[in-house]
């Protein structure tokens, strides 16, 4: 793949295109005429050297043979959001929607969603290139204003202790960025995607099963907060074979939603002050 830092943004008329979706940080399209064309378009408020880093480690994943869908080009409306084309997956449905429509089956898709999760953790990807998970979220720490110096530190000592490994990491693990196609299942939205821990990774999956407000888990996620609990409990159960109860995972894992915290913050430029709060009940540091 070239050097993505230097590739100009094709131009794109959104004419040809029907707007199929949206999420938190931009809106999907697909292609009028092409069948096999989708894009994803980000919100103004995302820089688009984020999106060109994206492109260029969807590359890096789709070369790994974690199944995602096949990045193409770098565009932009010609009104200051940018995106990506990628190879479209025809006849797709979220895990989110999945449920959203049965949350009488919760309970299989959380316990598919936690076998994807661990055959994407189990792959070994050193060599592939992508960013180690200490090297990116000791770099937005730097960059983060919304937390005081002593809170810094203690976020820092949690990047710093966790374990080195190999694995494939998503980025942002939650249920609206896994893909069912037919009796296949496909990973979404990987800019983030990275090697180490795969307790990076679960503490974005927490945030959502647990963390979440009611109205965003609602409009994002298209299921209540209850029905996300039961899927957390669920994916629990199956991801760690029944070695941890909810509290013990919750222990175990919280850390790491406050880490992920500093990718949320990032996107927002804002700071997540529910999430403060919680940080400042559990932990007392301010």
């Amino acid at each position: 793949m070239a050097d993505t830092a230097q590739i100009q943004a094709q131009l794109v008329d959104l004419n040809d295109y029907v707007r199929s979706g949206e999420g938190a940080n931009g809106a999907s399209y697909n292609h009028k005429d092409d069948p096999d064309t989708m894009l994803k378009l980000y919100f103004s408020n995302i820089d688009m050297d984020l999106v060109r880093t994206e492109l260029d480690i969807a590359g890096k994943v789709f070369k790994a043979g974690i199944p995602s869908p096949e990045p193409g080009s770098f565009v932009t409306d010609g009104k200051g959001n940018y995106g990506i084309k990628f190879r479209r997956l025809v006849g797709k449905i979220s895990y989110a929607s999945a449920i959203g429509k049965e949350p009488q089956k919760v309970e299989h898709y959380a316990r598919e969603f936690a076998k994807m999760c661990l055959q994407l953790h189990s792959t070994d990807v050193s060599g592939s290139g992508l960013p180690t998970a200490k090297e990116q979220y000791l770099g937005m720490l730097r960059e983060n204003n919304f937390w005081t110096e002593a809170q810094k530190a203690f976020i820092k000592n949690i990047i710093e202790s966790t374990p080195d490994t190999n694995t494939a990491l998503h980025g942002d693990l939650q249920y609206g960025n896994l893909l069912l196609v037919g009796d296949k299942s496909y990973f979404i939205d990987l800019g983030e995607a990275a090697m180490g821990h795969p307790y990076f990774d679960l503490g974005m999956t927490i945030i959502c099963g647990v963390y979440n407000e009611e109205d965003f888990t609602q409009e994002f996620f298209h299921m209540s907060s209850h029905t996300a609990a039961e899927f957390w409990k669920f994916f629990v159960d199956e991801y760690f074979h029944g070695q941890y109860t909810l509290e013990q995972a919750d222990e175990l894992l919280f850390p790491y939603a406050v880490v992920k915290c500093l990718l949320i913050e990032r996107n927002m430029k804002a700071p997540l002050e529910r999430f403060h709060k919680f940080f400042l009940e559990r932990y007392g540091i301010q």
